[in-house]
């Protein structure tokens, strides 16, 4: 019987693959796993806990944790009982918390360690707080769960049989590149027909293949390609963190994982700059073989003698790089913002399928993603319409979408969802093409801009393309209403260091170096090198070099990784009027 909700899943995985590694967290320094009649005991009694603790249906608990095996059970056993789950970033501010917490009004709180805890206590009110690991002064989540071990189970399965498929079970509070964030309502139909639609796309084999989980929980993207995998029976094992990465995959071999272009770009400099630190025949055919691998297209015929070549490059030098990954890798999916083709080309090149999708919170998230076969992927397009789902282009360019993944609406914000949702249509505020059933991604619409002389400026397809050089990590593109656009930019210091050691420059700190001339001269090279590609009215004609990455902490990321330009603004609103001065 195919699920209607999502707490369904779990039955039905017991009933098509019983697994006996449903989903695995490292503890200790061993791999701790849970089977599939593990978690539904776990859930049922964690539900039976919630109903003794007086939480009743449509009431609200915040999650706020990194990714562990407790994040599902709590979520999974809120959803039996009618309980609404609101899923909060750990790295967001303690006002954050306050502002999610009051305006979800939510009941009970959920944290994962010490320092979660500390920030939600300072804003907790009279609210319990749960915690997933062993803290004084909140309640073990496993002594919780033990005031529902011995209690009736008949109550809960007349309770489970009240949710209905259209019934909210989770607020998303999206990370916003600007004001306060907006809570996103979806049912567990919403979600439930995106985990169909992607599901019959995944090629690793049902019931055998394992995944590695590092993306937050928190965000729709992982948290559907969770239910996703369990409807799949992939067993799905959790890295203990970015850090231990590399060690993580190694271990557990995936045959599949989501990430973010951003984590797709640092492993891809990582490599590189490995390559620089070979010598001799080694380093010529490290990059012999890179280059060969940026030229490739995989639905492209490219004859004879490149594919010879390439059978070759994958013998000596990318089958390290599949090894890294654990060496059993068959897709890579990759979404939550725009993937640079490059990388695409020399990952398909090298025998790393990565396919790239398109979504949002709204949207549950997937609208479109890549057939993870040579044939179907198209370098620069985020792939074919997932079934049920449909997409018109607005006369402006916009991203309309129709579907059951479509969320039921703002939570207490009527007038905001009656901006996005019109005529049964919800605008994506993204700008792109349509080609059949391929999607492609130009810009996102408010971010749009026009020069002095009338131009428009769509600085995202801009960015994408400048972070291709390996001198360059963070770039923002600026010029609103001024003569000509321009750009503030965090090197890539790996590459800036390569670069001196081959210069013979003598490298002293990050900040030095970027007001030494040599080095300014560079980077006006590079940039006039890449300006080729756009139109003269498009082109940096200037840019500031600044020393300090931009982060999710520090204010100018959102959790997702995308730039939040309004707050880039404020911090850089001085270099930025100096580009101009002169």
């Amino acid at each position: 019987m195919e699920p209607s909700r999502l707490f369904d899943l779990i039955p039905y995985q017991i009933a098509t693959y019983d697994k006996e590694i449903a989903l695995s967290k490292k503890e200790a320094g061993q791999w701790k796993s849970f089977s599939s009649r593990d978690i539904k005991e776990i859930v049922d009694n964690l539900s039976l806990a919630f109903l003794k603790a007086g939480l009743k249906q449509g009431e609200k608990v915040a999650i706020i944790s990194e990714n562990c095996p407790e994040w599902n059970f709590i979520d999974l056993a809120l959803q039996q009982i009618g309980g609404i789950s609101v899923p909060i970033y750990p790295t967001i501010t303690s006002s954050d918390f306050e502002y999610i917490f009051d305006h979800a009004e939510v009941k009970m709180i959920f944290v994962g360690d010490q320092v979660i805890f500390d920030k939600a206590k300072e804003v907790c009110g009279d609210r319990f707080i749960y915690s997933f690991s062993t803290i004084e002064g909140a309640i073990f989540w496993e002594d919780f769960l033990a005031i529902g071990v011995n209690e009736s189970i008949e109550p809960l399965e007349l309770l489970k049989e009240t949710v209905k498929p259209d019934d909210m079970f989770t607020i998303i509070y999206t990370s916003g590149t600007t004001g306060r964030p907006k809570g996103v309502m979806l049912s567990h139909t919403n979600v439930l027909s995106n985990v169909l639609s992607i599901a019959a796309i995944m090629t690793p084999e049902r019931g055998t293949s394992r995944v590695l989980s590092f993306l937050p929980l928190c965000h729709i993207y992982e948290r559907t390609g969770s239910f996703c995998f369990m409807y799949l029976g992939f067993s799905i094992y959790y890295a203990e963190s970015l850090e231990t990465l590399g060690e993580n995959m190694k271990e557990v071999k995936p045959h599949a994982f989501n990430t973010v272009p951003r984590l797709l770009e640092k492993i891809y400099d990582k490599i590189v700059a490995k390559g620089y630190e070979l010598t001799g025949i080694k380093k010529g055919l490290f990059f012999w073989a890179l280059n060969l691998g940026l030229d490739y297209d995989p639905g492209g015929h490219m004859g004879f003698w490149y594919d010879f070549q390439l059978k070759l490059a994958n013998k000596l030098i990318f089958s390290k790089w599949r090894e890294a990954l654990g060496g059993e890798v068959l897709q890579i999916n990759s979404g939550a913002s725009a993937l640079q083709p490059r990388l695409a080309r020399v990952f398909w090149a090298a025998g790393i399928k990565v396919c790239e999708g398109y979504g949002l919170t709204e949207t549950s998230p997937v609208i479109s993603a890549s057939i993870c076969t040579n044939e179907e992927m198209r370098i620069g397009w985020v792939g074919k319409l997932v079934k049920d789902v449909k997409v018109k282009i607005a006369e402006d360019g916009e991203i309309l979408v129709q579907g059951p993944n479509v969320m039921l609406g703002y939570y207490k914000q009527p007038d905001m969802t009656d901006e996005v949702l019109q005529n049964g249509w919800f605008h994506t505020g993204d700008i792109g093409e349509l080609d059949g059933e391929f999607l492609k991604i130009t810009d996102r619409k408010k971010e749009m801009f026009k020069t002095s002389g009338g131009k428009y400026i769509a600085p995202q397809l801009m960015e994408n393309k400048f972070k291709e050089s390996t001198l360059i990590d963070q770039l923002m593109v600026v010029g609103e209403n001024k003569n000509y656009p321009s750009a503030l930019i965090v090197p890539g210091f790996e590459g800036l260091k390569d670069y001196c050691k081959h210069k013979g420059i003598p490298y002293t700190t990050d900040e030095e170096m970027i007001q030494k001339p040599e080095i300014i001269e560079k980077y006006d090279r590079e940039i006039e090198q890449i300006n080729k590609y756009f139109g003269k009215w498009e082109q940096i004609k200037r840019f500031k070099l600044l020393a300090e990455p931009w982060g999710i902490e520090s204010g100018e990321l959102t959790p997702t990784m995308k730039l939040k330009r309004k707050v880039i603004f404020q911090k850089f609103g001085k270099e930025i009027e100096a580009i101009y001065q002169d």
